[in-house]
């Protein structure tokens, strides 16, 4: 076992369908629809055309909220992940299919099946995020919400992992004749049960098919606490971070490479694959005012106050955007996860009086400090083809990342500038793919086959 991390130097590309989102640009007239096929069909054959590893779809199960009703302002719409990815496999070749699953609101037994359906019919390109969910407020959709302690969220997540993964692993090669003479279909012993016992749910299945062409699906996590970062380590294949930027990155490579080693696996065996954003054109001041404009568009006068008012818990339409933050105190002591988790258990009155006093400092109205606040967060890589290149050629040297996983904020258009500017410049250095390396997700990942799975009665 290697424990010596080294990078391959080359980039994959990802793209992020986001659905339910506030990223992307619906008020122009290039926005296509989140919920026709038509635009998920044209970026999966945009991403394959540009030998992107896969293809991502966000699966959310409830509607974002903002003070209690539908959140208007952001786009809305995501047919059912599963599904989606099915219709695509018929309409591409290559590209692996990704989607968010919740450990919380399915069963092993289920989920494991409708994975490896997908993983069968379109050769060995599925994957699934998983993710794991313990607010009542997405829970109501099932009934059950709320039942699942913020610190088991993980436990469960694992053995439900590890229950898939046994489930994924029982057929043995030997399972099906390969002959019209043998004397039965089914070879003897060569598919087992898998039982699993535990705190949330009792499982005894006996699995109805095959490995893929990959053997399983790979799986992908997004989690970046001390045990989601444990956990990735443990289970997973590759990494969806928040760490775009060059020196937080080479940090979080150090800090997962130590954890991938210490759960007895490789340095290298798993990939990480941060969020981003990107804004080029052919040159840097071009690119500056694209971004201007860009960002415009995202956070507009209403989106600005709206971003406010979720803090605040109170309608603040009253506020000029162009003006001082409100004077006002908050309504709720703490904001909560009806906009996403970003938003959630932020202590309101503390932040707010924090907020005032920065943007009285820096001299800005609502829009500019919103603006500015997003920025903090900013994934973004701005710029000329050439300059962006040259950067990322840095994170393929230095082994910083093994990707990235691309949010184009326009649908359905928004890889276009990428694929056919970008990704040449990339392949000129030598650090993107100029062909896919197989046909599996597998393969294009450069991933090793999964290790075996222990064959236990109840873990």
């Amino acid at each position: 076992m290697s424990h010596h991390f080294t990078p391959s130097g080359i980039l994959q590309f990802g793209v992020f369908f986001q659905g339910v989102n506030s990223g992307t640009i619906w008020k122009l007239p290039a926005s296509g629809s989140q919920t026709d096929f038509e635009s998920f069909r044209r970026i999966a054959q945009t991403a394959e055309r540009g030998l992107f590893a896969a293809f991502f779809l966000g699966e959310g199960l409830r509607l974002r909220e903002h003070l209690g009703r539908p959140h208007e302002l952001d786009v809305a719409g995501r047919p059912d992940a599963q599904t989606m990815l099915a219709a695509l496999a018929a309409v591409t070749e290559r590209i692996g299919l990704v989607a968010t699953q919740n450990t919380t609101y399915n069963d092993p037994a289920d989920l494991a099946r409708r994975l490896a359906s997908l993983d069968l019919l379109s050769g060995g390109r599925a994957a699934w995020n998983v993710v794991t969910t313990d607010n009542a407020w997405t829970g109501a959709n099932f009934r059950r919400g709320g039942y699942l302690d913020h610190a088991d969220r993980y436990t469960h997540a694992e053995a439900f992992v590890e229950t898939a993964k046994r489930i994924w692993s029982s057929w043995e090669d030997n399972a099906i004749a390969d002959t019209s003479h043998a004397p039965a279909w089914a070879g003897p012993g060569g598919i087992r049960r898998v039982q699993h016992h535990g705190a949330h749910y009792d499982i005894d299945v006996v699995p109805g098919l095959p490995p893929s062409a990959q053997h399983r699906p790979v799986l992908f996590q997004a989690g970046d606490s001390p045990a989601g970062r444990d956990f990735a380590a443990r289970q997973t294949d590759v990494i969806f971070s928040g760490h775009p930027q060059l020196e937080d990155a080479r940090q979080f490579r150090r800090d997962i490479v130590e954890r991938t080693i210490k759960a007895g696996r490789p340095a290298d065996d798993v990939q990480i694959m941060p969020a981003s954003e990107f804004i080029l054109a052919p040159t840097e001041r071009e690119a500056q005012e694209k971004k201007a404009w860009v960002r415009s568009l995202q956070i507009g006068p209403q989106q600005a106050i709206a971003y406010l008012e979720q803090f605040w818990g109170t309608d603040l339409s009253a506020y000029d955007p162009d003006g001082p933050l409100p004077e006002i105190d908050p309504v709720v002591e703490e904001s909560d996860v009806t906009r996403g988790t970003a938003f959630m258990g932020v202590k309101a009155r503390r932040l707010a009086e924090e907020w005032r006093t920065e943007a009285r400092e820096k001299g800005q109205t609502i829009r500019e400090f919103v603006t500015a606040r997003s920025a903090r967060f900013d994934s973004s890589f701005v710029g000329s083809y050439t300059a962006v290149a040259d950067s990322l050629t840095e994170y393929a040297r230095t082994g910083a990342v093994d990707g990235f996983n691309i949010s184009p904020w326009l649908i359905p258009t928004g890889l276009d500038d990428i694929v056919d500017h970008l990704v040449p410049e990339l392949q000129e250095r030598g650090v993107y793919p100029t062909h896919y390396r197989g046909d599996t997700l597998r393969e294009h990942l450069g991933l090793r086959a999964p290790a075996p799975v222990p064959d236990l009665a109840v873990l």
